[in-house]
């Protein structure tokens, strides 16, 4: 397998080098695993080929549509007619993600792969965040920072806002790459029944000894679980398919040691237990991911396979029974406002206590900020610089939101404590919106 791979990886390299000749640009090849994705394709392949780009470049992107029964080719095949970048693989029947991932393998012709799934929305320079590290011939892999768009002020929200926390303080310590990731062409194939493809390729990169990074810089959006159902199938799967790879690679995701996800919980508890209900919602979220994880061992146990998986409902519906939340729509925008403290006078706060002051104040100022949306739009705080708003509003009707929206941010006081006060400076910026 070594030789086979590192072969791969000579032969592309000759053939399409990672840095184009009398240039400094990154070519790389994109691929979209699609599984009846009408409501999100249109819109993830505009998001792709409108990245920002100075170093890098996206060379193709290939989509494979793997036994869709929906409108998904035809919005492809009608995507291919204004851009040659586009071409369509068809598997006429579902065999899972991995086995779609293996087409993608064999057909990319560039240096660098990336991979990014059909419901997420990359930030504008993401993929340019991503694949600038190729330039480090010692690097193999790079993994972007997912950030849901959940709402954390219900149960569910909290529990999915608090995973990808953990995850993201994790990776930075020792990197977990999932969601959206870039890698060397030096990979074959992956095995077809790994119902965790990133952690499979993970394992291989890993395993020829060139470098793993996480880029928290480059920000992709996506839609985890709204039920407790969903978000138990969700984390069972993964963590069945987690064991196997440690089995079966003897390689083994940092989110499985016990003992590093009980301290980030120590460090993030000013976060996700910030109020008594908040307290209550976490042991809930700790629970179910016990659970989970009881589940996901009874699985290996019963040799029960995961790798082609029912999609989990709630990431992927445009409209909530209850919320009626539509993530993607004809007629939405995504918001996502960067937000900055302005200290009064020259006053040095640790990073995380001025963190904790900043999320406190935001969700002080949340409900006035709930007056100018509307019942079925988001507003959800990520951490403690980032806010995003999913409006069912078209562009303009949007900017003027945002702009209201940051007024109201920027006239709040932020008490520092003794260190005095502070003000927040706010950037916003669409994510992606939909187009017809």
């Amino acid at each position: 397998m070594a030789s086979g791979t590192i072969n791969k990886l000579e032969e592309t390299q000759k053939r399409h080098p990672i840095v184009a000749s009398g240039t400094e640009q990154i070519f790389y090849s994109i691929g979209v695993m699609a599984y009846n994705e009408e409501a999100n394709i249109r819109r993830t392949l505009h998001s792709i080929l409108e990245q920002d780009s100075q170093m890098t470049s996206a060379a193709e992107v290939i989509v494979v549509a793997s036994g869709c029964t929906d409108r998904t080719v035809p919005i492809v095949q009608e995507m291919m007619q204004s851009d040659p970048r586009i071409s369509l693989i068809i598997q006429e029947r579902r065999e899972g993600k991995a086995s779609a991932i293996n087409l993608f393998l064999q057909s990319a012709r560039s240096s660098v792969l990336v991979m990014v799934g059909a419901d997420i929305i990359p930030e504008k320079n993401a993929l340019e965040k991503l694949c600038s590290h190729f330039i480090d011939p010692t690097i193999g892999m790079v993994g972007a920072r997912p950030v849901p768009v959940n709402d954390s002020d219900t149960f569910v929200g909290h529990a999915v806002h608090m995973l990808w926390r953990l995850h993201d303080r994790m990776a930075r310590r020792s990197p977990k790459l999932g969601e959206v990731v870039a890698f060397r062409n030096m990979v074959h194939s992956i095995p077809n029944d790994t119902a965790v493809d990133e952690i499979s390729i993970q394992a291989i990169v890993a395993k020829h000894q060139l470098k793993l990074v996480y880029e928290p810089e480059a920000v992709v959006y996506n839609k985890g679980p709204m039920t407790v159902r969903d978000f138990l199938k969700q984390r069972r799967r993964i963590h069945a398919g987690h064991l196997k790879v440690r089995a079966q690679e003897r390689y083994e995701a940092p989110t499985m040691k016990t003992g590093s996800i009980l301290q980030e919980l120590i460090v993030c508890a000013p976060y996700i237990m910030g109020s008594p209900k908040q307290a209550l919602w976490t042991i809930g979220t700790i629970a179910m991911e016990s659970l989970a994880r009881v589940q996901g061992h009874y699985d290996v146990l019963r040799k029960r396979s995961h790798h082609v998986w029912s999609a989990v409902a709630s990431t992927k519906a445009l409209e909530d029974e209850q919320r009626k939340l539509r993530r993607i729509c004809n007629t939405q925008s995504v918001i996502v406002f960067q937000l900055t403290l302005l200290r009064n006078g020259e006053n040095d706060l640790p990073r995380e206590h001025e963190e904790r002051m900043v999320t406190r104040a935001m969700r002080n100022v949340l409900p006035q900020l709930r007056r100018y949306v509307r019942k079925d739009d988001l507003l959800s705080l990520n951490g403690a610089n980032t806010l995003v708003a999913v409006l069912n509003a078209e562009r303009s009707g949007a900017e003027l939101i945002a702009a209201r929206l940051k007024q109201v941010i920027e006239s709040q006081d932020i008490a520092l404590g003794k260190k005095g006060t502070g003000r927040l400076l706010v950037n916003s910026h669409a994510v992606s919106f939909a187009q017809e």
